[in-house]
């Protein structure tokens, strides 16, 4: 289920100390995330098992500041060809990330952008799904422009997945 609160939708990320906006980068990580490593990140404060979505055939992604190795934020995905979408199981801000305090705005939308973008180049055409807390589905709708599909389940199509391409990625 995903919790993450999209606190702006930004250019880049924007650190909150100082305005200043900083490019970004990502990447697919490649070697699985063992228990003890998740059991670190949780000590680091991140609130999920990132050991479980390798196991479950996921692939996670990271959010670095351009020329920073330290991980802003981590996404989940697996991207189902047959039905033509994406599924996104996990999406988190590194702990110092999270709240009013953040250090960087615009973590959140910006690994819905990456969800999207890989979407797009896989042949999903940007189609992205995920299961929302009852309580940010309206949330959701308003700031990643996704739509509710049934009970929880909510969709980023082809034209919400453009805008947040657009906004995050200068090549989209």
């Amino acid at each position: 289920v995903v919790e993450i609160i999209i606190d702006t939708l930004t250019d880049c990320l924007i650190e909150n100390a100082t305005g200043k906006e900083y490019d970004t980068d990502y990447c697919l990580v490649k070697k699985t995330i063992t228990k003890s490593e998740a059991a670190e990140l949780k000590k680091e404060g991140w609130k999920f098992d990132w050991s479980l979505p390798h196991k479950e055939g996921f692939e996670v992604y990271q959010l670095f500041v351009e020329g920073n190795n330290e991980v802003q934020g981590m996404i989940a995905l697996k991207h189902y060809r047959e039905q033509m979408f994406t599924r996104v199981e996990l999406v988190e801000a590194a702990p110092i990330n999270v709240g009013k305090q953040g250090k960087y705005s615009g973590v959140g939308a910006h690994l819905f952008a990456i969800a999207c973008k890989l979407s797009w180049e896989v042949g999903n055409e940007g189609y992205v799904q995920f299961t929302a807390k009852t309580n940010l589905i309206k949330h959701y709708s308003q700031t990643i422009y996704a739509n509710l599909l049934d009970g929880q389940n909510m969709y980023i199509d082809s034209y919400g997945a453009m805008q947040l391409i657009k906004k995050y990625f200068k090549e989209g």
